[in-house]
C-alpha cells in the first residue's frame, strides 16, 4: 500500500451492558511492540477489571503479519475476534484496541459478548480522528556541497526528507522518499546534476 490511514489520537469509549462495564480504549501503535505496551498500560490503569480483551493491526491495514488478538478468559470467539473484524473493517492501521470488562454478575451469553465487544470498538471508531500515513523508503546519497541546497530543495518538492547526514570530503546523505515519488524525483535529480547524483538503495 502506497499509504494508509492511522489513529491521529487515543479515544475512550465507556459504556454499561446490564451492569458490567464495558470501556474501549484505541490507539496509534507502529508495530506488534507497541501494541503489546499499550496493552500492559491499560492492563496496568485497570488492574481490578475481570477482562482486558485485545486486538490490533499493527502495520498497514493490509498486512496480515500483524495482526492480534486476545480473549482474555472469555469464550473463544466472543471478544478478540470481534474487536478485531471491526478494526479490519475501518481501513485504519497501526490500531490496537484494548476492551476493558469490570464483570457486573449478569452473564450476556455468546450473542450478547459478541454485540458488547464488536459493539464497543464500533462506537470507538466513530470517535476516532485519523491522519494518512506515507510510509517512505530510505536511500543513500553523495553530493557536492555546492549541490546540497538544491537538493534539499528537491527533496522538499518531492515529499521527501534528509534522515542523516555526515559532512566529509563531499556531503553523504540518508534520505527518505515515498516510494511512488522515487522516478520522479531520480529524473529531477539527473537533471540537476547532470547525470552525476544517483539514488543508492540503503543495505537493510
Amino acid at each position: 500500500m502506497e499509504s494508509w490511514l492511522i489513529p491521529a489520537a487515543p479515544v475512550t469509549f465507556s459504556e454499561e451492558i446490564k451492569k458490567s462495564r464495558f470501556i474501549t480504549l484505541l490507539a496509534h501503535t507502529d508495530g506488534v511492540n507497541a501494541a503489546k505496551a499499550f496493552v500492559d498500560a491499560v492492563r496496568a490503569e485497570h488492574p481490578d477489571a475481570r477482562h482486558h480483551c485485545v486486538a490490533w493491526v499493527a502495520g498497514a491495514p493490509d498486512d496480515s503479519q500483524q495482526l492480534g488478538f486476545s480473549d482474555d478468559g472469555e469464550p473463544a470467539g466472543t471478544a478478540g475476534k470481534p474487536i478485531l473484524s471491526q478494526l479490519m473493517g475501518s481501513g485504519i492501521g497501526e490500531i490496537t484496541a484494548v476492551v476493558v470488562r469490570y464483570y457486573g454478575g449478569v452473564l450476556l451469553g455468546t450473542g450478547g459478548l459478541v454485540k458488547a465487544y464488536g459493539g464497543g470498538v464500533q462506537q470507538a471508531l466513530s470517535l476516532l480522528t485519523t491522519v494518512r500515513k506515507t510510509p517512505l523508503t530510505e536511500y543513500t546519497l553523495w553530493c557536492d556541497y555546492a549541490q546540497l541546497a538544491g537538493v534539499e530543495t528537491l527533496l522538499g518538492q518531492f515529499e521527501g526528507k534528509i534522515v542523516a547526514s555526515e559532512y566529509q570530503a563531499s556531503v553523504h546523505l540518508r534520505v527518505a522518499l515515498p516510494h511512488s515519488r522515487l522516478d520522479a524525483f531520480s529524473a529531477r535529480l539527473a537533471d540537476f546534476s547532470r547525470g552525476a547524483l544517483q539514488l543508492l538503495k540503503t543495505e537493510e
